[in-house]
């Protein structure tokens, strides 16, 4: 009996050792866990393209500014990896409606990237009251002949406003002369580019230009998340098809009356409210007032798709 505890203590008071030889061994000292982060975790410089363009107008690269204004945007927009994941997901989700719509009105499909850098492709809102993919203020989108109102709000339909953004781009190319100060215009209005342009003496080229802030980053942005975007593996992005955000197929249902509440009306097609409201964000109410009679499209997505509760 004797020799069977004093054969347990040894056991216990061995594990105890090993233990406490181990847990010394294995301390994160501050030499152990910088050595650590160094070795698993790295950030790496980007080197800048040869070449680099947008909508086939070249950036002078050899110039050191601009390789300078390039290079941040670059980093910036790869080392934000959340961000960069989503835009992916997105594009994959709604490239395929803005491109075609481009393609009719002769505008360069690199363009779609300038709605990326806009809204991040989502139907958002920014704090100075652009809003939509394409980010269109108030004054402008009521110019084009967008409708905005409490009940409706045609900067938030991605199709319409994709009509709207090509034509202001198409009118910019042919004052401009350049796609690259069309772009420009876009962000900086139109008047604000000829402004410039008559201060400084210079020529139609957006890269001799010295403007704001957010406008002389503006044609970086866009070329950076084009480059990103086309090369993902290039800038360690990694994904699968099935990861990327796929478009709801629908159809469209003709309204040109009132509706007095569209919770009612979604039920006829077997959705609900959100459902209509998420594939019709243009619709700012759960109304709608039509006096006039003007036809409307609602998109309905096809059955199928949504486990509704009506």
């Amino acid at each position: 009996m004797k020799i069977t505890s004093k054969f347990l203590l040894f056991i216990l008071l061995f594990g105890l050792s090993v233990f406490l030889i181990q847990a010394v061994q294995e301390a994160p000292t501050d030499a152990i866990v910088e050595r650590k982060m160094i070795n698993d975790y790295n950030i790496y410089a980007i080197p800048v393209p040869k070449k680099l363009d947008f909508a086939g107008e070249p950036m002078p690269l050899n110039n050191p500014d601009i390789k300078e204004r390039m290079d941040r945007e670059l980093l910036i927009n790869t080392y934000w990896q959340s961000n960069g994941l989503l835009l992916f997901k997105r594009a994959n989700k709604y490239f395929p409606i803005i491109e075609p719509l481009l393609k009719e009105y002769g505008i360069p499909d690199d363009f779609k990237y300038l709605a990326v850098a806009e809204s991040g492709l989502q139907n958002n809102r920014s704090p100075a009251g652009a809003a939509g993919f394409w980010h269109f203020m108030k004054r402008t989108g009521k110019e084009y002949g967008l409708e905005i109102n409490s009940y409706v709000d045609e900067r938030y339909n991605i199709e319409i406003a994709t009509r709207v953004a090509a034509e202001y781009l198409k009118k910019a190319k042919k004052r401009f002369g350049s796609w690259t100060l069309a772009a420009a215009a876009y962000n900086a209005g139109s008047a604000g580019i000829s402004n410039q342009q008559n201060r400084q003496q210079a020529t139609t080229n957006y890269y001799d230009l010295l403007l704001n802030d957010e406008t002389s980053r503006y044609i970086f942005r866009i070329v950076a998340l084009k480059e990103i975007l086309t090369n993902p593996n290039k800038y360690g992005f990694n994904f699968r098809e099935n990861d990327l955000y796929t478009h709801i197929p629908t159809y469209k249902v003709k309204v040109d009356t009132a509706v007095t509440n569209f919770a009612n009306f979604s039920k006829k097609f077997d959705i609900n409210y959100k459902i209509l409201k998420i594939h019709n964000p243009w619709l700012r109410d759960n109304h709608l007032k039509n006096a006039s009679g003007k036809i409307y499209y609602v998109e309905i997505p096809e059955k199928g798709y949504y486990d509704t509760i009506k």
